[in-house]
């Protein structure tokens, strides 16, 4: 297996971070406006105060192993999907704070494609808020970004999974594991490939450097289609011997 990221990207690391400092030093001179109104402005938080309450304020009911919404189901009554039961994923539950429709789809692109990394902070402090409810014994558990492809890296110049699993790991006082994940096979975009072909893509595109040792994992990620690349990460966590995968994700495809 040949290792053509987390390798070749150290010796290469400074070349993207010198890419992404000019759009980082803008950010920092200019107020920042809502990443949803794009009214208001909001210091460091990526989204008013206001908006933050219109649009994140509640949810409907979801599948808890792969958060798909299932609006007749109760927010206080956890249900199984029809699909994840037929065919159980690897990982064993999923958060997310919203279907990937406005105005989170147009946030997450603005984080990708804009460098509004305080938008990363701001989803990373929601996420590390709704892991509240969870039993205690969660606090022990790690916290793992889906690594970005090299070659994607380079051409963004950062991984939006690792700001947004940053501020996840600092809202819970959790260990922020970025280097133990590896993805170890470039893949072609998951967006332009049917199901069987997504699964068939990230096969065998991860490995884990080490051991888990019975800990239990958060895998934080910013959009969730279908699962598939989350589901070969979970194998390799387990196999690597993780006792649960639990995932965190900014948005769920509808």
């Amino acid at each position: 297996m040949q290792l053509c990221s987390s390798v070749r990207m150290r010796s290469k690391l400074p070349k993207v971070a010198n890419r992404l400092m000019p759009r980082a030093l803008v950010r920092r001179l200019l107020p920042l406006r809502c990443g949803v109104c794009e009214m208001n402005r909001c210091s460091a938080i990526g989204v008013c105060a206001h908006c933050e309450a219109d649009f994140f304020s509640r949810d409907v009911g979801r599948c808890v192993r792969c958060a798909i919404a299932m609006p007749a189901a109760r927010l206080d009554a956890p249900v199984i999907c029809g699909r994840c039961l037929a065919q159980p994923p690897h990982f064993d539950a999923t958060t997310t704070l919203g279907d990937y429709i406005s105005p989170i789809d147009g946030m997450v692109m603005a984080l990708k494609f804009t460098a509004r990394l305080d938008l990363a902070q701001f989803f990373g402090r929601l996420l590390g808020q709704r892991l509240l409810d969870l039993p205690s014994d969660t606090h022990e558990a790690i916290v793992i970004p889906v690594p970005l492809a090299f070659e994607r890296l380079q051409q963004r110049g950062f991984n939006q999974s690792h700001h947004i699993a940053r501020a996840v790991a600092a809202a819970g006082h959790r260990l922020l594991v970025a280097d133990q994940l590896l993805r170890v096979r470039h893949t072609a975009p998951q967006q332009t490939l049917a199901l069987k072909e997504r699964r068939a893509n990230v096969r065998r595109a991860f490995a884990v450097q080490g051991k888990l040792d019975n800990r239990a994992v958060f895998v934080v990620d910013d959009v969730m289609t279908t699962g598939s690349t989350l589901d070969e990460i979970a194998r390799v966590l387990k196999d690597a011997g993780a006792s649960r995968v639990h995932n965190l994700v900014v948005a769920r495809t509808p």
